[in-house]
């Protein structure tokens, strides 16, 4: 599985791509069926399978046509956290410092 947050564009892309096409198989829909779905042309689709050049809006004509649009809700959930939680979280956990050298010279080797 790809590691998106280490992940160049062209490869989250490519990766986006494969699974839109994956879903389409698994759906056991042809490409000429999802085309018509989500009111793109089947070159267009072809293309955005591909991962050449497709738009944003195409992406998610294809991913509405599919049934997936909700699965799209998790990408952008921000967890809400109140001022109260984050000083009661804040209080509970200790300040770490580093530990004290008790008679080294530093810089080491001085």
């Amino acid at each position: 599985m790809l590691d998106f947050g280490l992940a160049s564009e062209r490869e989250i892309r490519q990766t986006l791509c494969q699974k839109l096409r994956a879903q389409r198989l698994h759906q056991n829909l042809s490409q000429t069926d999802l085309a018509q779905r989500a009111g793109l042309s089947v070159l267009t689709l072809q293309r955005l399978e591909a991962g050449h050049g497709s738009t944003l809006e195409n992406f998610l004509r294809t991913v509405m046509a599919l049934g997936l649009a909700s699965e799209l809700t998790e990408i952008f959930n921000i967890p809400l956290t109140s001022i109260a939680a984050m000083e009661q979280a804040a209080a509970h956990k200790p300040r770490q410092r580093a530990t004290k050298r008790s008679g080294t010279a530093w810089p080491p080797g001085t």
